[in-house]
């Protein structure tokens, strides 16, 4: 299914061709990221440590988890304290927004498929999206697209194979 989606490639190339930009963010969200990491660095120390960043991150709209704070300390405390400086949080949350970016793109790719809005992209949403863009592929290759992504085998794809076989096959 892979090839069938990669070969398939040609309306996607926009989207290629954003993923290798830099993500840069607005004035607005650095702003944003300033005022989370002055508000959660409560001794002013100009540091913020693990509680604090989890507390952070929650406000500026992520739901982290404690393995996950502790990768991301590990990752970008470059001297071993333990605690995170501006710069590095500002370097992580960019990283983040840009996949909460791409993540949005890709669910916003998932609704056009699912013009009946049953949270499923159906063999009849994938033919029909196929006709619109003019490829004519069979039956058999549509099939094999939704059974490539279909983890839970209910026949259809949700949301979370969707992403999984995007971000899988790079078209994002």
């Amino acid at each position: 299914m892979s090839s069938a989606y990669a070969s398939r490639g040609g309306a996607k190339a926009k989207g290629a061709a954003s993923k290798n930009k830099k993500f840069e963010l607005t004035e607005e969200q650095k702003q944003e990221i300033r005022e989370a990491f002055d508000l959660f660095d409560t001794d002013g120390s100009g540091t913020i440590d693990a509680k604090e960043l989890k507390v952070a991150m929650r406000a500026l709209g992520f739901e982290p988890k404690k393995e996950e704070i502790k990768k991301m300390i590990s990752d970008i405390d470059k001297d071993g304290s333990g605690t995170i400086d501006f710069t590095e949080f500002l370097e992580m949350m960019t990283s983040k927004m840009s996949e909460k970016d791409s993540r949005e793109e890709i669910l916003k790719a998932f609704r056009l498929f699912d013009d009946d809005e049953t949270g499923k992209i159906s063999f009849r949403n994938l033919k029909r999206v196929a006709k619109e863009l003019g490829e004519n592929m069979t039956d058999e290759e549509l099939q094999e697209m939704i059974d490539e992504a279909d983890r839970d085998g209910d026949g259809e794809i949700n949301e979370e194979e969707f992403l999984r076989i995007m971000k899988k096959t790079s078209l994002y």
